[in-house]
């Protein structure tokens, strides 16, 4: 995809999905702000990428006052954004019984309203440009249910929900609002599932993956990289019809009712 002249600022670009995210855009001509709560998660991103292809901002999506500075340092670093990527993510796993409210808060307030103060930050500056592209990273959580991730499945339905509002209300001034929604990402969030299963069953990382992933037509989770060539594409003038669509990538999860069923099976 082309992306030269592009900015893209990108939540949660310091670590996982973010950081392929960055790199395919940078790869694709677009200077980039990343921004992430861990300072040297950021900081060796930026490292290994083209020097003045990249501008680090420490901050927490949840937190206005730091949303503002991640927007502010993007203007400063290259005058404009074309293209945000609400990348930003957390889960807390237990039942709905089980769960803490203030782990229940954690994940909405990252996961769902993050987003939110993002687009309330950048979307006058797109109306104003007559122009941007939004790409929020849901998941295929929220289309249908995962065990034992009731915050996170519930935050990324409404970061669904919230995509296509803003696509009915911004598109009469060019702005295009899409989701993305990965199936397993062979990332540190899905670790989070893996390792206890891993345990459970007495294997390693990649025996636990691949029980995981039995049921899956593909059989297996994805990289990374996989899921960038549509975010690049969204990004890019290619997409200039696409605007309220949640696509999924997921390995054909979606078809079959592979609804955490191996999870289950491990007791977990």
């Amino acid at each position: 995809m082309d992306l030269k002249g592009k900015t893209a600022l990108i939540t949660g670009g310091g670590a996982g999905l973010g950081v392929a995210i960055t790199e395919r855009f940078i790869k694709d001509g677009a200077k980039v702000c990343i921004s992430g709560r861990r300072r040297e998660k950021l900081e060796q991103t930026a490292s290994n990428l083209p020097k003045g292809s990249v501008l680090t901002c420490q901050g927490d999506v949840s937190k206005e006052a730091d949303v503002k500075k991640m927007v502010e340092k993007t203007l400063e670093f290259n005058g404009k954004i074309d293209v945000l990527v609400n990348n930003a993510a957390h889960d807390e796993k237990g039942s709905i019984t089980d769960l803490k409210p203030d782990d229940w808060r954690l994940v909405i307030d990252i996961d769902l309203t993050g987003p939110f103060l993002m687009m309330h930050e950048v979307l006058p500056l797109m109306v104003k440009a007559k122009k941007g592209s939004i790409i929020n990273i849901a998941s295929l959580g929220g289309m249908r249910c995962l065990p034992i991730c009731p915050a996170y499945c519930t935050a990324k339905a409404g970061l669904i929900m919230l995509t296509q509002q803003a696509a009915l209300d911004y598109g009469k001034y060019n702005i295009r609002v899409n989701a993305v929604c990965p199936g397993g990402i062979d990332t540190v969030l899905l670790d989070e599932m893996i390792i206890p299963l891993s345990e459970k069953l007495g294997t390693d990382k990649q025996g636990a993956l691949d029980y995981f992933s039995k049921d899956v037509p593909l059989g297996r989770v994805s990289k990374p990289e996989e899921i960038t060539g549509i975010c690049s594409y969204l990004a890019s003038d290619e997409s200039s019809f696409m605007t309220g669509s949640a696509l999924l990538i997921d390995g054909g999860s979606a078809v079959v009712d592979v609804s955490g069923a191996a999870v289950k099976n491990a007791g977990l």
